[in-house]
């Protein structure tokens, strides 16, 4: 059960309690990388750097000591280097400092002991960083995906290969990445049908982005336009709106699959530790007053950009009557095919939001789901 912190409770004092229910979950389910992962789905505001930390027990100060005992003590880390590393996790803002590749080997081997210290557990240095993985540097990008899987000396990675090494699914059928199908009653129009027919996207690599590819990709458009089609009304928009590339793409295939080609608009939102913006380059088609349009986004996680979004667009456009259209949901525990609409945690978000119908493709399990050719 999540504890409650109060706003009184100072970081040392939440960092025990987190560090004490990490270990509770690990004595429970016995690994390390399971732990951490049903940790971070129970305290999302944590990276996935410091719930590891957590599920071992450690503070700052004992994770730089274990680190360096799995060096042999060939280094001296301190308790800062680990909390510098944290922050840098946590925050987009360009406080902390990225771990190394060579850092994220050695504290992977010293986070898959456990508790204990004992356990062994084979913890993957891309599973410390799977959510901030990004934002490291090129040279530790592809050491990290080289070291997922690494080919005979001799073989140079091709695009292709390189893909493949990383341990991308971009080349796995849609049936290897789309689970059991579900029905799932969601917020819609009065008098449309609220059941919609959507998939789970199981993930065979916990902790590890889940990379889709473009046919998986095609897959979940054409599961949202059959939605659409089966909501019980004509549904007539004005224009398609796509936040950010993924969405943008997503809305090109909307509006002309379904909609007849309506106007198409971008919103480019950039995101500076808890706030969010909207970039000039974003685009606002001329539509007619109080226009219906439709919102696309690849995923519904935890925060609230579309409730942002949706604040911006009818400000822009008074009286907008707006529907939702979104990939891949993430749900609050990890059987993905939840039984109600609240068991999304995005769901009090897109509640908020007043859509006028909701459309979801499919479920997924953190850290996510990454779009073909890492569209942001």
């Amino acid at each position: 059960m999540r504890t409650r912190h109060t706003a009184q409770e100072s970081p040392q004092i939440v960092g025990r309690k987190l560090a004490h229910r990490g270990c509770e979950i690990w004595k429970r389910v016995r690994s390390v990388k399971s732990a951490a992962i049903e940790l971070l789905t129970q305290y999302p505001e944590i990276p996935l750097i410091q719930a590891y930390r957590y599920v071992c027990g450690l503070s700052q100060t004992q994770a730089a000591k274990r680190y360096n005992e799995t060096t042999g003590h060939q280094t001296s880390l301190g308790g800062t280097t680990i909390n510098a590393w944290e922050t840098w996790a946590r925050e987009r803002g360009g406080a902390g400092s990225p771990p190394s590749f060579a850092s994220l080997v050695i504290l992977a081997t010293a986070y898959g002991g456990g508790p204990l210290g004992v356990s062994g557990e084979r913890v993957h240095p891309m599973d410390l960083v799977a959510e901030t993985y990004e934002r490291l540097a090129p040279e530790d990008q592809f050491c990290l995906e080289r070291h997922a899987s690494p080919g005979p000396p001799h073989d140079v990675p091709t695009p292709d290969r390189y893909a493949e090494r990383a341990g991308d699914q971009a080349d796995r059928t849609v049936n290897d990445l789309a689970g059991p199908h579900f029905a799932l009653n969601v917020p819609t129009m009065a008098y449309g049908n609220p059941d919609r027919l959507l998939y789970t996207l199981p993930n065979p690599r916990p902790g590890l982005l889940l990379n889709q590819s473009w046919s998986a990709f095609g897959y979940g458009i054409e599961t949202l336009i059959r939605q659409i089609k089966n909501v019980g009304r004509r549904v007539d928009v004005d224009a398609c709106f796509g936040i950010n590339e993924a969405g943008l793409v997503m809305a090109v295939f909307l509006a002309s699959a379904q909609f007849g080609r309506c106007p198409i608009g971008y919103l480019k939102c950039t995101k500076m530790r808890d706030s969010i913006t909207l970039d000039p380059a974003s685009l606002y088609p001329d539509l007619p007053e109080a226009p219906s349009i439709v919102l696309c986004d690849f995923e519904v996680k935890h925060a609230d950009v579309v409730g942002f979004v949706s604040r911006e667009i009818r400000h822009r456009y008074p009286g907008a009557e707006l529907y939702f259209a979104v990939f891949g949901a993430m749900t609050k525990e990890q059987d993905l095919a939840v039984a109600g609409f609240d068991d999304l945690t995005g769901a009090g978000i897109m509640r908020a939001a007043a859509f006028k119908a909701v459309f979801i493709a499919a479920t997924m399990s953190p850290p996510g789901i990454e779009p073909p050719l890492e569209l942001r």
